[in-house]
């Protein structure tokens, strides 16, 4: 089985559902105030700027960022997706577009790119890789690249199944609507569950493993801190910030572990690159 193939099926299959839609198209604003602290990070170094923004789905991302600058692009691999972003924001530069290759996007050129809400975590691990150094290609020297990702020393890593089960409420009527859509989402989460849980795998660093949302439709890289601090480091890339899901508090440079949901990390291109 090939691993790559196996988890761009399973996720690409998730961001064309119904669900994804729904949650692409109701969550407008920040996804986290550890997001909100890492872009007001690299605001005023960037603003009037060129700006890329990799993975924009629906869109939400896009009012955030051109807050920022009018010289924006935003790219995402998928078609339904992008369908729903130009319906939105029928007047920015939006393409169709695999983050695994940009080559259509000029070398050194952003002076800010950013891959949010965890979506390069949704490949695996070389192509991952893969995207770091594009995303790395495309940013000018000095120039500022921002992603999240999951945390493998988190509570999201490993969710049991029961975490689809509704919250309980003393409203009767909230708790039946919760028990109502839990019975409904029942059968695909099952399924999912039980189908995706071939392709776990645990690496030094690093695992890949279901993830609960989209009814556990969805197969992702989590990541340790450390393990992504090397990797920054590895890539040529000089390490900002890290900022967690939790709080808009900066993770100390000497913190060996978070227990964030995920983490946003902002690096910087160096201004001579070798």
């Amino acid at each position: 089985m090939n691993l790559g193939k196996a988890l761009d099926h399973v996720n690409q299959s998730a961001w064309n559902s119904r669900d994804a839609k729904r949650e692409f198209t109701h969550n407008p604003g920040w996804s986290d105030p550890g997001e909100r602290a890492a872009v007001e990070w690299v605001a005023s170094r960037t603003r009037g700027q060129p700006i890329l923004d990799i993975g924009v789905g629906a869109g939400r991302t896009v009012p955030l960022l051109t807050a920022l600058s009018k010289d924006y692009t935003a790219v995402d691999y998928t078609q339904k997706l992008i369908d729903l972003c130009k319906e939105r924001y029928p007047e920015i530069d939006l393409r169709w577009m695999d983050a695994r290759d940009m080559s259509a996007l000029p070398s050194n050129h952003y002076a800010f790119v950013q891959f949010s809400w965890n979506g390069i975590d949704c490949v695996d691990y070389d192509d991952r890789m893969r995207i770091l150094q594009e995303m790395k290609r495309v940013t000018r020297p000095g120039g500022l690249i921002l992603f999240s990702s999951h945390n493998r020393g988190g509570p999201g890593y490993r969710e049991p199944f029961s975490r689809i089960l509704p919250v309980f409420s003393f409203n009767p009527v909230k708790l039946g609507w919760r028990t109502f859509r839990t019975l409904r989402r029942m059968p695909i989460a099952a399924y999912n569950y039980l189908h995706n849980a071939r392709l776990t795998r645990d690496f030094e660093g690093y695992s890949i493993a279901t993830a609960a949302a989209h009814n556990f439709g969805i197969v992702i890289v989590y990541t340790t801190l450390a393990h992504e601090r090397r990797q920054i480091a590895d890539l040529g890339l000089e390490l900002e910030a890290v900022f967690g899901s939790t709080d808009s508090q900066r993770i100390p440079d000497d913190a060996a572990s978070s227990d964030a949901w995920w983490l946003h990390f902002v690096a910087k291109k160096p201004e001579q690159v070798a």
